[in-house]
């Protein structure tokens, strides 16, 4: 069928012509128009995956196994109110990403950076979204602290990441988040567990960027769920503070080190904070920093065994302060100890204000990542061990040896049987 264009946008056919006949096949694009019109096809009639729900929820709110949502009086949320019912809402699942080659190194293992990116955007929505489920002041979240993550499985070029995210305790300024990450390989369909990490959020009001408001609360299901968060939220907040003023050092570069010493895999990388790395509101999103910081811990892992690296786990990243679009951050990356496989390697991040001379160079962030040395199979190498030279250095390295045994004594702990 030969058609022209009319003057008023539509189609006509051209005089003289036959219709063509429409090819009888069912379904697709060039399908006859089914009896009850378009909405009767296919693709637009099936019914929506089932959702498991609560009694008088909100249709499509799923059901959460830790907290139970209710409104803040404690009756139960009306329905049609799904901003009233706190963490059976707040469940989030990002959309899945096949995980491409500039995702990862060059043994064509994922960066850790990226997954961290990936943990953080996943958090930073289910937080802002349930700090504002009701009426008031309108706020984002930012990352305050993400607690040690260990990375239980690698994750390679062609798999697809599954982020899912959860509320797990509020407190009146702070959200509780916790997120798991699975792999999926899309040609057996066999999915595991990479990573499991806990994200601090605090709300910041968009009028205000340095006013934190208040959390609305949700009531749990159980009162030790909301015991043992509170815990949890104490221990972090004594650790962020006590890490705050531990860091206060800056990492100075050493001509001509000598070959397994601190001063010869250190490493720096200067970055200019950007449109693109920032948040609608101008201070930068916290997984663009954490990627950035395991990419300069990727850095000095590499120097020191020059073998593949992988991250192994992340120590506490801790927060301090916002980084300002604008600012020139310096991210700096020093080993501070080594085990019979594994490496530890301080990261501080120290933002300088360049634009704005009312305010100095400040410490941003702080974390310690650990690493590991891999064969071209796959196996875990022994790694040179570290040697250090001045006062300083051997006291961190002590401290390291520290925070190695017990997370060592930690996991043989959680292997052993109960009784």
């Amino acid at each position: 069928m030969r058609l022209k264009a009319r003057s008023a946008g539509g189609l006509r056919r051209i005089p003289g012509t036959a219709p063509r006949p429409r090819r009888p096949f069912a379904g697709g694009l060039g399908a006859a128009p089914s009896p009850g019109g378009v909405d009767a096809h296919p693709w637009r009639s099936a019914p929506p995956r089932p959702v498991p729900e609560r009694a008088g929820a909100p249709a499509g709110v799923p059901l959460s196994p830790l907290i139970r949502g209710r409104s803040p009086g404690g009756g139960a949320s009306p329905a049609g109110s799904p901003e009233r019912w706190g963490a059976d809402y707040q469940l989030a699942r990002r959309a899945p990403r096949i995980m491409r080659p500039d995702d990862a190194n060059v043994a064509g293992n994922v960066h850790g950076g990226t997954i961290l990116k990936m943990i953080e955007e996943a958090g930073a929505i289910i937080s802002t979204r349930h700090c504002n489920s009701q009426n008031g002041e309108r706020c984002v979240a930012a990352l305050a602290r993400v607690e040690r993550t260990d990375f239980l499985s690698p994750m390679c070029i062609g798999e697809v990441a599954h982020v899912s995210a959860e509320i797990t305790y509020t407190s009146k300024h702070s959200v509780e988040v916790q997120v798991n990450v699975m792999s999926e390989n899309i040609l057996t369909g066999t999915k595991k567990l990479t990573n499991k990490a806990t994200l601090w959020y605090v709300p910041l009001s968009l009028k205000n960027v340095d006013k934190v408001l208040e959390v609305p609360p949700v009531v749990y299901s159980r009162q030790e769920q909301e015991e043992e968060g509170r815990k949890r939220y104490e221990a972090q907040k004594l650790e962020r503070m006590e890490t705050k003023w531990r860091n206060g050092d800056i990492v100075q570069p050493v001509p001509n080190p000598e070959p397994n010493t601190v001063s010869y895999s250190q490493s720096s990388l200067i970055h200019l904070v950007g449109p693109s790395d920032c948040t609608l509101h101008g201070f930068v999103h916290g997984g663009v920093t954490m990627k950035l910081m395991d990419e300069v811990a990727g850095i000095v892992a590499a120097r020191h065994c020059k073998t593949n690296i992988v991250t192994a786990s992340v120590d506490a990243i801790n927060f301090h302060d916002k980084i300002r679009k604008g600012c020139v951050i310096t991210i700096s990356g020093r080993m501070t100890f080594t085990s019979n496989k594994s490496m530890e390697i301080e990261v501080l991040v120290d933002a300088d204000p360049v634009v704005d001379n009312s305010q100095k160079r400040y410490r941003a962030a702080s974390a310690f990542f650990t690493y590991v040395s891999l064969s071209q199979e796959g196996k875990s190498l022994p790694v040179p061990q570290l040697v250090p030279e001045t006062e300083d250095e051997k006291k961190r390295f002590e401290e390291g040896k520290g925070r190695y045994l017990q997370m060592k004594a930690k996991r043989q702990g959680q292997a052993e049987p109960q009784p």
